[in-house]
């Protein structure tokens, strides 16, 4: 009896390849279908809409995300991820703790626009879900969790280095600069005015400035 060999990590490699192949169908599908989510919702956002952005059928879809609202929470994770680059841009390279919070600032107001397309996921996705969708609502949570303790650590980094006052709670500092933040955009969407967002922009920037940062006092 003669016997036959396959070749040598042929049906590995074929595996490896039909992985590969359904990993970036999904991100496609995740990438195409974010900005749909962001600025129509989970509930404005039906499955014609989402066929015609990916190209895909409704079994092309399915056969990658068990629900649509898998595939949601994806999507903001994705929209999430690109907002955060964005307000993140350059932030690292600011030396002084109280100027970083303010290129952070800057960030969001100025590059808000061309992040993604709908505005600021972590809004959009927290007053839909804020009554409906457990797993969004509970994605959102997560976002602002992150966000806030990204913040704190800036704060609590400038507290040991000397230039933000030991006297502030970075927790309620945090808070603060996210609630502006997010209350200006709200109110610029409503009026569809920029104004709000850059009146709270220096608001902010004075308020460290004067109340935030640390000073140094000559022993006379």
């Amino acid at each position: 009896m003669v016997s036959r060999k396959r070749p040598a990590g042929g049906l590995g490699r074929s595996m490896e390849l039909d992985v590969t192949k359904g990993e970036q169908t999904r991100n496609d599908i995740v990438r195409k279908s974010a900005p749909l989510f962001n600025q129509k919702g989970y509930e404005g956002t039906s499955l014609s809409d989402l066929m015609e952005a990916t190209g895909l059928q409704k079994g092309g879809i399915y056969r990658h995300f068990s629900s649509k609202e898998e595939l949601a929470t994806e999507a903001f994770d994705y929209s999430w991820g690109r907002a955060v680059t964005g307000r993140l841009d350059g932030v690292a390279e600011v030396p002084d703790c109280v100027n970083r919070l303010k290129k952070m600032i800057d960030n969001f107001v100025e590059l808000r626009a061309g992040l993604v397309p709908g505005g600021c996921p972590l809004m959009n996705t927290a007053i839909e879900a804020d009554d409906g969708n457990v797993a969004l609502r509970a994605r959102a949570k997560k976002a602002l969790q992150n966000w806030t303790v990204r913040l704190s650590k800036i704060t609590t980094e400038g507290i040991k280095k000397q230039q933000i006052n030991h006297r502030i709670d970075p927790l309620k500092l945090s808070q603060l600069i996210i609630g502006s933040l997010e209350g200006a955009l709200l109110i610029s969407r409503l009026q569809n005015s920029d104004e709000p967002l850059r009146a709270i922009k220096q608001h902010l920037s004075e308020y460290l400035e004067q109340n935030v940062r640390a000073t140094i006092r000559s022993n006379r």
